[in-house]
């Protein structure tokens, strides 16, 4: 059972999202953020929050700024808003009366799990799939305009087909992040989940993440994974290992 909810990020527009909710009895509630430019119907963010409503685990899943069905410019983004919206979205459950007590991010949004769960008091445990070691890992998707960005404030950026607005800030904020330090600090039980195959972010970023996590923390190969998890069966299977590790947590 699905529903489409919107609730105001922390810049002011409106983001978009979905309520995956378990048909029959409910075991918790959870958050999924979404890789760098890739919106909450992609297939990793949709097939995992909708096997985990199958398992009992229902998932708010929702599209970054400018980005999908969400109000505002992606430029005006960054690292530490997709921060601050991820805990505007706990925020948003836990108006509702369903306080998420499991961060899911993939890729960048792996990295922004992490040290949002520091700020949402409900979270109990975290899951990365496919993250970065540290959010400045995607500014070599544009390097062909940065010195442009740097030197004019803003320029075009063409991804999948899209051209978006790449800005100053949004470089410089990125650059700041940091990550490994975050991980030390988290609080929270850790599962990291990552392809040892992935061509996007290679599987030394999951080891430099673990490495730096303290117990209780776990790992998973996801072997024969894409990054995207795009194959059949995939993502069904994350959803499975998240909703059996996760169950002591919720």
């Amino acid at each position: 059972m699905t529903d489409d909810v919107r609730f105001p990020s922390s810049r002011g527009p409106e983001l978009a999202g979905v309520l995956d909710a378990p048909e029959a009895s409910t075991r918790g509630w959870g958050v999924l953020v979404h890789g760098f430019t890739l919106g909450k119907d992609s297939p990793a963010a949709f097939r995992i929050a909708r096997g985990l409503a199958e398992q009992g685990i229902g998932m708010l899943r929702y599209d970054c700024l400018g980005l999908g069905e969400s109000d505002g410019e992606w430029g005006d983004g960054s690292f530490t808003v997709k921060v601050d919206d991820t805990v505007r979205a706990a925020e948003f459950l836990a108006e509702r009366g369903t306080a998420p007590a499991l961060l899911i991010g993939h890729s960048w949004g792996g990295a922004a799990a992490i040290v949002a769960a520091q700020r949402i008091p409900s979270v109990k445990a975290v899951v990365t799939i496919g993250a970065p070691a540290e959010p400045a890992e995607v500014e070599r998707h544009y390097d062909s305009v940065v010195g442009r960005v740097m030197e004019e404030g803003t320029a075009p950026w063409l991804i999948g087909g899209r051209e978006m607005t790449l800005k100053r800030d949004f470089v410089e904020d990125v650059r700041r992040a940091e990550l490994i330090a975050q991980v030390r600090t988290l609080g929270r039980p850790l599962l990291v989940m990552h392809s040892p195959t992935d061509a996007t972010v290679g599987i030394d970023n999951a080891s430099e993440i673990f490495r730096a996590a303290v117990h209780p923390r776990s790992f998973v190969a996801l072997e024969g994974s894409d990054h995207f998890l795009t194959a059949d069966g995939q993502a069904d299977r994350a959803a499975r290992i998240i909703s059996a590790w996760a169950d002591q947590y919720l």
